[in-house]
């Protein structure tokens, strides 16, 4: 259904919370006006205990298809996005099969993602060793940016960059002025720490220090300073990279840095052991170290908050039997991550609209989508509506996503997404064959004709 209007006692128009009428034609808001103004056509009314937010933007999904669909797809990855308010998300180029390094990647991504999108879809690309000429076409044709490691990536057909690796890739997304995001693990101390066959989640989180992130992160801030490329770490575990980053960003580096739901809301203190549902790299790290990324945030040394949604089969989640070794990494939370957060930050005395802020402007302004992650004219009618008076009970058995395997599961959560709308229409959550989402490109982007023509 498109909607003409959405009226609501609080609405999060730029900065701050208001009654407002928002006044929607074409799929964008086309008014702010007063809670009070007349309306007709298809209408929204919000109930007193709900807060209407732009429709999140998570910009680290790992989809994986083509070639690893049995992990996750397309319809069934942004089926989970919208049921959890997130309308527009951004895919990871690894763990799909090719991996979108070359521009064939590319065309394969695009195809398989083709007419199954629930909500909007935009592509990341990857820097591995030898594709340095892949990145400028890559870019041209409409990714966001280029996603590389500094360590090991679980999968053989997205390698590791090394040192002179990612200083030449560095160079070259300088060049283009584009983005490089890191997965920033150092290879050589991960290497050195003791790393046993166990099923205890302590021995896990000795095998990935905090070590590993700070001498990564290091290096990640090195690197923008002697290329003056723009620079994003990605999923932060590591409080003790928080000074390392924040002197960054006083001295003037394009230097910008995400956290992630489930380092938010879990602390290691309290997993359970042969547990692969909440293994993860890097790891969930202890509770004075949740704390110190909340205050990260609140400083505003934390940029983003993102679900790093990477699910696999249960095979792979149970890969060693509960060798935590050997098992994937990687946590399901794209449908209930936002919620997460929300219930996480309300214990804390933060609101929604703050976590808005972390989870929809600031995604949206890393990627440049300038008319997503708000609301205000002109802006994409991307709306989420949060009933804080309810209760998401996550079950995994519920879950949209393709395999029922999620740390959350469980969970009691406070608030609930009740609607979510895209460009102006109501997303039925009773309706799971819906495909309103559109393929986004990089605004700009020279190569998006030629690209649609191969």
């Amino acid at each position: 259904m498109r909607l003409d209007a959405v009226v609501a006692d609080r609405v999060l128009v730029g900065d701050g919370v208001r009654p407002a009428t928002l006044l929607l034609a074409d799929g964008v808001v086309r008014s702010v006006a007063p809670v009070d103004h007349p309306v007709t056509g298809e209408v929204l009314r919000v109930g007193a205990s709900s807060i209407v937010l732009p429709g999140v933007v998570d910009t680290h999904v790992h989809v994986n298809e083509p070639g690893r669909t049995e992990w996750e797809g397309f319809a069934t990855a942004t089926r989970a996005a919208a049921l959890g308010g997130v309308t527009t998300l951004v895919d990871m180029p690894l763990n799909s099969v090719p991996p979108t390094t070359t521009l064939a990647g590319l065309v394969a991504k695009r195809a398989a993602a083709d007419t199954q999108l629930a909500v909007d879809v935009g592509l990341w690309g990857g820097a591995v060793p030898g594709n340095l000429d892949d990145l400028e076409p890559l870019w041209e044709a409409g990714v966001f940016g280029f996603k590389c490691f500094l360590s090991p990536s679980g999968v053989d057909e997205f390698p590791p960059l090394d040192p002179a690796g990612f200083r030449a890739a560095l160079a070259r997304v300088a060049d283009l002025g584009a983005l490089m995001v890191v997965h920033a693990e150092d290879a050589d101390v991960l290497d050195a720490a003791p790393h046993p066959p166990s099923r205890a989640y302590a021995d896990f989180l000795l095998s990935r220090p905090d070590r590993a992130e700070t001498e990564a992160v290091g290096r990640v801030i090195e690197g923008a300073r002697e290329s003056g490329a723009r620079v994003h770490v990605l999923h932060l575990s590591s409080a003790r990279a928080l000074d390392l980053l924040a002197d960054a960003r006083a001295e003037g580096l394009a230097v910008t840095v995400e956290t992630c739901p489930h380092y938010l809301c879990f602390d290691a203190e309290a997993l359970p052991d042969a547990a692969p549902a909440f293994k993860c790299c890097p790891p969930i790290r202890d509770a004075g170290n949740r704390d110190a990324l909340w205050q990260g945030l609140l400083q505003g040394v934390v940029d983003m908050v993102v679900t790093d949604h990477s699910p696999a089969t249960a095979a792979e989640k149970g890969r060693g039997d509960g060798d935590l070794q050997q098992a994937w990494g990687g946590i399901a939370g794209l449908q209930v991550g936002f919620t997460a957060v929300v219930d996480e930050a309300r214990r804390r005395g933060i609101g929604p609209e703050v976590v808005s802020r972390w989870m929809s402007r600031a995604t949206a302004d890393l990627v440049g989508l300038g008319a997503k992650g708000r609301i205000e004219v002109g802006a994409d009618a991307d709306l989420v509506v949060l009933d804080e008076a309810a209760t998401t009970d996550v079950d995994v058995t519920r879950l949209a996503h393709r395999n029922p395997i999620s740390a959350y599961d469980g969970r009691s959560l406070a608030g609930s997404v009740t609607t979510t709308v895209l460009r102006g229409e109501l997303l039925h959550r009773d309706e799971p064959t819906q495909r309103t989402g559109r393929l986004l490109v990089r605004p700009g982007a020279r190569g998006v004709t030629q690209m649609k023509q191969r």
